[in-house]
């Protein structure tokens, strides 16, 4: 995609691992960061759109930024503070998931608004977690499980078994991945473009005038609904070709350079 010389951006929304969050350091490269202080000091709001729970995110609150999308857009936060939205799933998709997997191998964690939870320490489950740099949840105490507040819950099964799975055990939701390991569940209406569409209207900006930058199949909505969809170059094959644009990866600035091809700053 070339250049669009009279682009007028007014927000940008940012995944957070693999994307601003380099998988190998585990931490946001220098070059991302002094970008993201360029676009606040020229009035473009940076938000924040990513899978992990609020209270996942303290690697990044050294960073300013002016809102939190999180649980894939069905929790978000302003800068503030203020809870702006927030959508649980069916709590029968909860009772379903919990069935199955006492009569089937299958590991998850439940993402709720102050806690995680897990059903098991399988290894599956616990190098996921290193994979993210989080510590290991607790397992939940099997007969008193909370079923009415879940925001997310990840479940451990392969991309070929994800669609049926979906359709037998959670159907009042809907699933999304950015590994091959695990795919994130949230309430059947919710996407990252929700949260997107929600900041839209409470800081009074056009979807037209908007940037994000993704790499995991939990982002593709977020690149299709704003003006410029930008793949990072790390970013699995799915999301790179629906995207507007594909930069370098998050350890080669890939976001300060994008930024620098539109012409942002």
């Amino acid at each position: 995609m070339e250049p669009i010389h009279d682009l007028t951006i007014k927000a940008v929304f940012f995944d957070v691992d693999g994307t601003l969050i380099s998988f190998k350091t585990n931490s946001i490269p220098d070059s991302t960061q002094n970008a993201i202080r360029k676009l606040r000091a020229k009035g473009i709001k940076v938000i924040v759109a990513t899978g992990r729970s609020i209270n996942s995110l303290e690697h990044i609150k050294h960073i300013d930024f002016d809102g939190f999308i999180t649980f894939n857009g069905g929790y978000c936060m302003s800068a503030e503070g203020e809870i702006m939205f927030k959508e649980a799933i069916d709590p029968s998709d909860i009772r379903n998931l919990i069935m199955y997997s006492r009569k089937h191998p299958l590991s998850y964690s439940l993402m709720y608004e102050d806690k995680v939870e897990i059903n098991d320490a399988t290894p599956e489950l616990v190098g996921m977690y290193a994979h993210i740099n989080l510590p290991v949840p607790p397992v939940h105490d099997k007969n008193h499980i909370d079923t009415d507040h879940v925001l997310q819950a990840n479940i451990f099964l392969g991309p070929d078994d994800e669609k049926s799975f979906m359709e037998k055990v959670m159907p009042n939701s809907v699933s999304s991945r950015w590994t091959p390991l695990f795919a994130d569940v949230n309430p059947g209406s919710i996407s990252k473009q929700t949260g997107i569409e929600y900041f839209c209207r409470h800081f009074g900006i056009d979807l037209s005038e908007t940037m994000s930058f993704g790499d995991g199949g939990n982002d593709i909505s977020m690149l299709k609904c704003t003006k410029i969809g930008i793949a990072m170059g790390n970013a699995n094959d799915r999301v790179k070709e629906i995207a507007d644009y594909i930069t370098e990866d998050v350890d080669h600035h890939g976001i300060e350079k994008a930024l620098l091809y539109f012409g942002i700053f």
